[in-house]
């Protein structure tokens, strides 16, 4: 994929120098889009998202102030806008700094000074999403950890596939790491410094499904879903197979098309979004069932990656357990524990029905409730025999018994929940019934909590 031309939207009333700017900008090699009022600009903004806005303070249906505050108010991730005019008050200048604008350019333009300020703009924009990204990664750990056989050759079959844009549906048991796999594609693709949007399908109901997906127009204010969102980015689809009849036949059209509606909306927005999915669940299976569309498993299916479970690469465990105690250490600020030697023998040998997120809960909950250094094999035996079988209240209460209600109310739900998540085989149908929660409550449960599906 060659790497797209900034997209600049330039605002202004009059028309010759709205023409010499975008002449300019288009000769220095930007894609440029032209609005002569507020409302031709709000209508280009809604369709695509600039990199980059200028905007005059002045035009007769609306001033630049009035439309920055607007966008300010309803778009988290603005682009930098540069604002311009000929007539400006110093009282216009300090308030469009005030709103967040990049810089304040006074007409009649230097046109040096506007490609200067342009380049540092976009330039200082592009760092901003990159320092984002490199801390999103940093926090979740987007290398696979390991350095066993299957683990290298996984890595570098993701390596080969992020030099193409092909769709890839990642195969593996609950628990193995196929998002993890997923941002090491896209880390390693040309798109790395686009977003990197995780959705777990089953934690979407139904009736929701449009609008997270295509995203909402009300009364001129938008709300951009999953597929704008991921714009010039990737899109992960995590346990395709939960996904309802209706959104598939919605998304299959949108993927066809590379565009859809906004719900409320009446002009198609365009996307450059790379797919990819995962399940745990055989889709030829679901597809033979008639649960799962035909036509939408070839369109995500291009190429099949599986990932094996822990089991299989059960050499990675000591390197596992190392990194999660570092990043529970780093993260949550919990003391820091050892795996004594017995101990991670033990744990090279146990099945790990519940694959990397087993491992994962498991050090969490012993750095959580534990005490000492050494993390010894009888407190690992006991912590993999059952949750129930705590230390016994007393002085080592749960470091979450310290907290206000809410939050430690909040720890509770989420450790019980991916508990039994464990238990049932991560089936929401299975887990509601467990439970004896309705399921539409359990899913709103599970997305506020952030439980990965």
């Amino acid at each position: 994929m060659n790497k797209q031309a900034p997209y600049i939207m330039v605002v202004d009333d009059e028309q010759d120098i709205r023409q010499l700017v975008s002449e300019i900008l288009e000769d220095e090699g930007y894609d440029v889009a032209m609005a002569e009022n507020a409302t031709e600009a709000k209508a280009l903004k809604n369709q695509r998202q600039p990199n980059l806005i200028l905007l005059d303070i002045w035009m007769p249906d609306s001033d630049g102030i009035t439309l920055l505050r607007e966008w300010v108010s309803e778009d988290d991730a603005l682009c930098p806008v540069i604002m311009m005019s000929g007539h400006a008050s110093v009282e216009s200048a300090v308030e469009a700094t005030r709103l967040g604008a990049y810089d304040f350019l006074e007409k009649p333009l230097s046109l040096a000074k506007l490609l200067l300020i342009v380049e540092r703009a976009l330039e200082t924009s592009s760092l901003q999403r990159e320092n984002a990204g490199l801390k999103q990664q940093l926090m979740i750990g987007v290398d696979p950890v390991g350095k066993s056989a299957v683990v290298e050759r996984t890595k570098d079959k993701l390596k080969r596939l992020a030099q193409h844009d092909a769709r890839v549906l990642f195969v593996g048991e609950a628990g193995v790491g196929k998002e993890m796999f997923a941002r090491y594609l896209h880390n390693n693709s040309s798109r790395r410094d686009g977003s990197f949007v995780d959705v777990s399908v089953g934690s979407i109901s139904p009736e929701n499904s449009a609008v997270e997906f295509f995203g909402r127009e009300d009364n001129g204010r938008v709300y951009r879903g999953l597929l704008e969102q991921a714009h010039r980015g990737t899109l992960f689809l995590g346990e395709i197979g939960g996904m309802d009849p209706e959104t598939q036949t919605r998304l299959l059209s949108a993927l066809e098309s590379s565009s859809f509606l906004r719900v409320g909306g009446s002009q198609a927005v365009r996307v450059d979004v790379r797919v990819v999915a995962s399940t745990r669940m055989s889709l030829e299976e679901e597809v033979n069932s008639g649960r799962f569309r035909q036509d939408l498993y070839y369109l995500l299916n291009v190429v099949t990656l599986e990932i094996p479970p822990l089991r299989e690469h059960s050499e990675d465990v000591p390197s596992l357990l190392n990194f999660y105690v570092d990043h529970f250490v780093t993260q949550e600020k919990l003391p820091f524990r050892r795996f004594s030697m017995a101990a991670q023998n033990y744990l090279r040998n146990y099945s790990w029905p519940g694959n990397v997120r087993e491992l994962r809960n498991l050090v969490q909950r012993l750095m959580i409730l534990g005490a000492g250094d050494d993390i010894e094999l009888d407190e690992v035996k006991t912590a993999l025999g059952s949750i129930a079988e705590q230390p016994k209240l007393g002085l080592n209460v749960p470091e979450f018994f310290n907290l206000p209600l809410k939050e430690a109310r909040d720890h509770f739900e989420k450790s019980y929940l991916e508990y039994h998540f464990e238990k049932t085989g991560g089936s929401v149908a299975k887990l509601a019934s467990a439970i004896g929660m309705e399921r539409t409550h359990l899913y709103r449960k599970l997305h506020s909590l952030k439980i990965k599906l």
